[in-house]
């Protein structure tokens, strides 16, 4: 007698219709597949580790409510989960990222007047958290499309098939604005100007 085949995991459309059944396990499942990627996708346009988690949780919530319109389901394989959640993530950063420009955030001992001193830090840590800085005001920098194209690829380690789907380019496209983009950024973080 042979043994039985290994069950399959189901696919992240299987698992919707599970969810909009109500099964809440569907739910948890789907985040389980890709909450890694989706951090990533956000932590570039967010500075501090909550902000990302909330983006996360921000770019799930609307993408399973977006699963149980109707119109949805009428897109049918057209418009895969995966691709829809990294959308929304790439948008909740990008809206993160301009917001946060537009609104100057003061230190904390500002705002509730208790001004206790900042423990120093190495010169090393504060060396890659000022490298850090540049690169993230740097990225945010870029043209929408660049900027996207590469967090996808880089944050979310995607390759340009599925960058392509996710944004609704070619492929050829995807790794045409990959390429700009990382000269782009080069040329922004040398400190030396170059034409988008």
């Amino acid at each position: 007698m042979s043994e039985p085949s290994p069950t399959a995991e189901p696919s992240d459309e299987v698992l919707l219709v599970a969810y909009q059944a109500g099964d809440d396990r569907a739910f948890e499942e789907l985040v389980r597949r890709h909450q890694r990627t989706v951090r990533a996708v956000v932590r570039r346009y967010a500075e501090r580790p909550d902000d990302v988690l909330d983006l996360a949780q921000k770019a799930f919530l609307r993408a399973l409510t977006a699963a149980r319109r109707p119109r949805w389901m009428r897109l049918g394989a057209s418009a895969p989960f995966r691709a829809i959640l990294l959308r929304i993530a790439a948008n909740l950063g990008r809206n993160h990222a301009r917001d946060g420009r537009r609104w100057a955030r003061a230190p904390v001992e500002a705002v509730d007047g208790a001004g206790h001193a900042v423990a120093p830090r190495g010169t090393a840590g504060l060396e890659r958290e000022e490298q850090r800085a540049r690169l993230r005001r740097a990225v945010v920098e870029l043209p929408r499309r660049q900027r996207e194209v590469l967090t996808l690829r880089i944050d979310a380690e995607l390759p340009f098939a599925d960058i392509a789907r996710a944004l609704s380019i070619s492929e050829n496209a995807a790794k045409v604005h990959y390429h700009h983009a990382t000269r782009r950024l080069a040329a922004l973080l040398a400190g030396r100007e170059e034409a988008p």
